[in-house]
């Protein structure tokens, strides 16, 4: 089960606070970063912002000045009397900007990958559309277990980690999709 830190809600038109809502199922997009340490640091935040807001395009929910106000959120939420070593996740659609900080969960080093016939929808954006993946999640222990999306025996992801495979000291990682 997830235990959140923070989850909020903002309404786009005029970025108030709402009653929050996770925005899983929606068409829209979303994306989710580490955040870390005292004070505080995103990996690679740029890349995951300068990501989201080309998906927001993409996927036709992109508003003028959405960068500078998920900035201000940010910087209004992210606590810095906290240390940090959380899952950052911010998601949008038409409407609504949702924000939640939930524990990240260290994986175990018997951790196992179950295949899963599944492909997303325009994989290279993350989009919403993750009801069938998160079916498959809420089934596991995600410190031991994850769900890798396969088809026509081609794993293209998986449900929450990544991919790297090792084979005669050579390294293997998903090139396309």
């Amino acid at each position: 089960m997830v235990t959140y830190l923070l989850k909020k809600s903002y309404r786009l038109k005029d970025y108030k606070e709402i009653e929050f809502n996770d925005l899983w199922g929606d068409h829209g997009v979303f994306t989710t970063m580490w955040l870390f340490d005292k004070p505080q640091k995103i990996l690679f935040f740029n890349q995951h912002i300068s990501n989201l807001i080309k998906s927001t395009k993409v996927f036709k929910v992109y508003k003028t000045d959405l960068k500078l106000n998920i900035l201000k959120i940010l910087k209004k939420i992210i606590n810095p009397k906290i240390k940090y070593n959380h899952l950052l996740r911010v998601a949008i659609n038409k409407k609504t900007l949702s924000v939640s900080i939930r524990k990240r969960i260290k994986p175990k080093l018997d951790f196992t990958l179950n295949l899963v016939n599944l492909k997303r929808v325009k994989p290279e954006y993350k989009n919403l559309k993750y009801k069938q993946i998160l079916k498959h999640l809420s089934k596991l222990d995600n410190s031991k277990n994850d769900i890798g999306l396969s088809v026509n025996n081609k794993v293209f992801e998986t449900g929450t980690s990544n991919l790297v495979f090792i084979k005669n000291n050579k390294i293997f990682l998903p090139k396309n999709n």
